[in-house]
């Protein structure tokens, strides 16, 4: 039996996009992200990571912003199930498990608009996108898409 880590599935699929797509070589998952609101302040958002690292939350994004007099944080986990217990641990009051996607490959002239591109070809509206490069060649980015298009976004950005 052979034991896959997310890291090998990653590489293996980064592999065969690469061999299908030419010079294409993102990997695009589908993940869970949730919310909190919290006072729009300094300190806050580092409190809330704080106690996030002392229970040893793993996060594969975190996304802040003001909305209105509050802030919004979102949060991508590693591990949706131990995030949940660990947010209730420290009396996070979460939003409800949402979906998104999380994006990373080569960094590129429009690597991002390629998958922005795909995207609109099928009529899908990204409602939020955030892209930063990585460094030594590698790019990254989260985006959101209203919950009626996700599965035509699964399919279109051949997520996992």
């Amino acid at each position: 039996m052979v034991i896959l880590s997310l890291s090998d599935i990653d590489r293996l699929i980064f592999i065969s996009n690469t061999k299908k797509e030419g010079a294409m070589s993102d990997v695009i998952r589908k993940v869970d992200y949730f919310y909190i609101k919290s006072a729009n302040k300094p300190g806050e958002g580092a409190k809330v990571l704080r106690a996030l690292r002392d229970e040893g939350i793993n996060l594969l994004a975190f996304s802040g912003f003001p909305q209105g007099q509050r802030a919004q944080i979102d949060f991508i986990p590693e591990d949706p199930a131990v995030f949940e217990a660990a947010a209730k641990r420290i009396g996070l009051k979460l939003s409800k498990k949402k979906s998104g996607f999380l994006v990373q490959g080569q960094d590129r002239p429009g690597a991002v608009a390629e998958i922005m591109d795909r995207l609109a070809d099928a009529k899908i509206n990204v409602t939020a996108i955030d892209a930063i490069s990585a460094g030594e060649g590698r790019y990254g980015a989260i985006l959101w898409v209203k919950p009626k298009d996700l599965e035509k976004a699964v399919k279109t950005l051949g997520a996992f």
